[in-house]
């Protein structure tokens, strides 16, 4: 009675040396191990969704659905402790080890787990090395071939009080970083550009931009928009991996073998096609195709009158997912079919405004041009909720740049066409996306989280809403608990890696971890060499860590790039939750002897 059997993936973890540790100074050493729960371990068990049984002093016993998640989820925890570990002298770091086992537990009626699965997990961790996984064979039997691994085989281990030999697998994940006598402008080199991703362990895509076939430049808007549209139905799909617009679009007019693209981006299948619009008639192609063979999975042709737009869209759609082999559920099947207007002419109004706001240079004619289409679109259609969406992040550029000379009113704007959007379209992702960057805006964070949650509950691949995600988390006092969001949001928007090291130096930087934040800004400035606010924080992070000489040429180099930068403008208009995390970024500078 009250107890349950069955089959779970067990981690268990405790820090090496916990007694030597407190004993020393045990106060700092329980706020280190707080603020490691609070901002690396359990947001990143929460992402892989992994459960905390219970919790010791020094350790913690989590249960997984899935072998694949506990080890990633091991894997992050020990990479981020690397980066933590980090210039510390060897008597103050913290270092896991973890031991992971797929087997048999009894679930008791409070949650507790008890049985061999749990006591060989135990095993595991007990004899695991500082900075390791250790592996049973059933475990490692089930990641193998998902995840690329470099583990060592320890052969057959006789655990204490465990009857049979158990065969163990480790993987280690970095050396420690030793403490070295330095001058103080040093910090680790970045790492390349990774030119290949590893190809996940599900069903993956990539959409290329459709081609353009129509015979006119005016009509690229919407052979874009189509494909935007495609790639957005597919990100409702949780069992998919679907590379964002940004990075698909980088191959756009490029004779790139699909299998190389697949390569670098890290996918299984690629959907190309084209599109011609005559009138009020459109003709699609599309091909899947299969990344490792180059043979077609599914190809079809769809000759439609405009109107049936949206039902083309739904059948290609429902076309790739099936020949993926891929599993709906029922809150997803119901999703795919959902449109937010009826109406061609309010959509492709839509279409044409989206293209000028995205686009990569923004002004004046930007705000002007998409406002004056997303306000026909609301006008054709008043129900259609999307281009008040639009609207409103329109709005919020103007409020940044100052295009206009009422800018200081669009954040109002802003806020009207937001309630309009979310009002009229609560299902669409996009409306909570840009909600989510309003409320940032706006200094309600929590507000901000929460629109980026529903944006992602109903579009799992949304790489944008992940980016927007860890926001509210580097400026509302957790900023380390933004790293995964960044991290799932590179994974699948690569081609923008830049904007992703912004927000993770960031993140970094607000947290303390002064030369981690360093590292990750210069990589930045690599990849992005006239950006002004990477190289603003690049400052203050040389600024704490007595850098003074350098974090003054990188000024001069800001400057440079951009006379009327202001610094006070900059930050102020961040929306810490604490005073003291924008105070420590002056600082930063004054340690530099910038005046901001």
């Amino acid at each position: 009675m009250g107890e349950t059997r069955k089959l779970a993936a067990i981690l268990a973890a405790d820090i090496v040396g916990y007694s030597r540790l407190t004993s020393a100074d045990e106060d700092r050493t329980l706020a280190r191990l707080r603020a490691l729960r609070s901002d690396l371990i359990d947001p990143t068990i929460d992402v892989h969704k992994g459960r905390v049984v219970k919790r010791t002093g020094d350790g913690a016993l989590v249960e997984f659905r899935s072998v694949v998640d506990a080890v990633r989820c091991a894997i992050e925890v020990q990479n981020g402790m690397v980066e933590r570990n980090a210039g510390l002298p060897a008597d103050r770091r913290i270092e896991f080890r973890i031991g992971i086992h797929l087997g048999d537990v009894v679930e008791e009626s409070d949650g507790d787990l008890m049985g061999d699965g749990v006591n060989i997990a135990s095993r595991l961790e007990s004899i695991a090395e500082p900075r390791t996984i250790c592996l049973s064979e059933d475990a490692f039997r089930q990641v193998r071939s998902r995840l690329d691994l470099a583990v060592s085989d320890k052969g057959e281990v006789r655990l204490k009080n465990i009857a049979q030999s158990i065969r163990v697998y480790s993987l280690e994940i970095g050396a420690p970083v030793e403490t070295k006598s330095t001058t103080p402008t040093e910090a680790p080199v970045p790492e390349k550009i990774p030119a290949e991703l590893a190809s996940p362990d599900r069903p993956s895509i990539a959409v290329l931009a459709f081609q353009n076939m129509s015979g006119h430049a005016e009509q690229e808007y919407f052979a874009d928009g189509i494909t935007e549209d495609i790639i957005t139905d597919l990100s409702k799909v949780g069992g998919l991996l679907v590379i964002a617009r940004n990075s698909s679009f980088a191959y756009k007019g490029r004779a790139v073998d699909i299998r190389t693209i697949a390569r670098e981006l890290g996918v299984r299948s690629v959907l190309e096609g084209s599109i011609r619009r005559a009138g009020n008639r459109v003709r699609i192609t599309a091909q899947l195709i299969d990344a490792q063979t180059g043979g077609h999975l599914w190809a079809d042709r769809f000759d439609r009158d405009l109107s049936d737009i949206f039902a083309v869209q739904d059948e290609v759609t429902r076309r790739i997912v099936d020949a993926l082999k891929i599993k709906l559920s029922p809150g997803e099947a119901t999703r795919l079919g959902e449109v937010e207007t009826t109406s061609s002419e309010a959509h492709d109004l839509f279409l044409a405004g989206r293209e000028f706001l995205f686009a990569p240079t923004r002004n004046r004619e930007t705000f002007d041009r998409s406002t004056d289409l997303f306000a026909k679109a609301t006008v054709d259609d008043p129900s259609y909720g999307e281009p008040h969406a639009g609207l409103a992040f329109a709005h919020l550029l103007n409020w940044q740049h100052h295009w206009t000379d009422d800018w200081s009113r669009s954040l109002e704007s802003a806020q009207r066409s937001i309630s309009l959007a979310l009002e009229k379209s609560p299902q669409s992702a996009f409306v909570h996306y840009i909600a989510a960057i309003f409320f940032f805006w706006n200094k309600d964070l929590d507000r901000s989280a929460s629109e980026a949650d529903v944006a992602l509950d109903l579009s799992p691949n949304y790489a944008n809403a992940l980016s927007t995600r860890s926001l509210p988390c580097i400026y509302g006092g957790q900023p380390l608990a933004a790293v995964p969001y960044i991290q799932k949001g590179l994974r699948l928007d690569p081609a923008t890696k830049h904007v992703y090291l912004h927000f993770l130096g960031s993140a970094y930087l607000v947290a303390g971890e002064y030369r981690t934040a360093a590292t990750v800004f210069r990589e930045r400035i690599q990849l992005s060499p006239k950006t002004d606010f990477s190289r603003a924080f690049l400052a203050v992070a040389l600024g704490h860590l007595g850098a003074a000489e350098e974090a003054r040429r990188v000024w001069r180099e800001l400057m440079d790039i951009n006379p009327k930068y202001s610094f006070a403008e900059h930050v102020g208009r961040l929306p810490f939750r604490n005073k003291a995390d924008a105070d420590r970024l002056g600082e930063g500078l004054s340690k530099a002897g910038i005046a901001a």
